[in-house]
């Protein structure tokens, strides 16, 4: 996992990301969380796998995140879903692939079905956190730190030791990208995995995901004491294990 590499993908901005070829026709592409970046457990685990099963593999970091170019509070949900299904149309191009979104990643992941219908076989998310940006932010901000964000056009929300600067135009583009009244009706396997400690998203999201998908064949899996980011030796064996049960469901 250090064989990154970096895609122009206009003028003036970079997406670093790293892939595996494959003589199989099918790649799993994974998608981090906000604030994150693909140097994590979570992709190494998928990378491996991938390997293993000589299945191809593309994980990408949006704008503003990790090493790509960009600045985080200029990004958001339209912007980082558009750079997701340009690299997969450089990276994958037309071959078949499974999503893995992790929390943020899951939304951008529900976004490329309007652009790949056919080529999704399979969709896993994992602490998934469609419009949380509406729902878990600005639905419980205080009346204060509505009108600050509203007036700064920013603001900073402090989560343990992460600070996270949260921009008005993020807040706003979040509404545009409404995923939880759609319906996808995608022939595929859905599974959803979530920590049953999550203190960050709660697990009704990966249920509404479930919801959205009218003729998938879907499942929910509960991680005993697990947490948002399901980094853990158990949560990263869980995570292997539904995805193999994915890939060995695609003819």
């Amino acid at each position: 996992m250090n064989n990154f590499k970096y895609l122009k993908i206009s003028k003036n901005k970079k997406i670093r990301y790293i892939s595996k070829n494959s003589s199989s026709n099918l790649h799993i592409v994974f998608l981090h969380g906000f604030m994150s970046n693909i140097e994590g457990e979570k992709p190494k685990t998928i990378f491996n796998y991938a390997k293993k099963n000589e299945l191809g593999f593309l994980a990408l970091e949006y704008s503003g995140h990790g090493k790509s170019s960009g600045i985080f509070t200029k990004g958001n949900i339209s912007t980082w879903s558009k750079e997701v299904e340009t690299t997969i149309k450089k990276i994958v191009k037309k071959n078949k692939f499974i999503l893995i979104g992790s929390s943020m990643g899951a939304w951008l992941s529900l976004n490329q079905f309007k652009y790949f219908k056919t080529q999704i076989k399979g969709f896993l998310g994992i602490g998934s956190a469609p419009e949380f940006l509406e729902n878990l932010m600005w639905k419980k901000f205080t009346k204060k730190m509505k009108y600050e964000v509203k007036k700064k056009g920013i603001i900073n929300l402090k989560h343990g030791s992460h600070e996270y600067p949260i921009t008005y135009q993020l807040l706003k583009d979040g509404k545009k990208n409404k995923i939880l009244d759609k319906k996808i009706a995608s022939q595929i396997n859905v599974t959803v995995i979530h920590g049953s400690k999550d203190e960050v998203v709660p697990q009704s999201y990966s249920r509404k995901i479930l919801k959205i998908f009218s003729r998938a064949k879907k499942k929910l899996v509960i991680i005993k004491n697990g947490d948002h980011s399901l980094s853990s030796k158990q949560g990263l064996k869980k995570i292997t294990l539904e995805l193999d049960e994915i890939v060995s469901n695609i003819a």
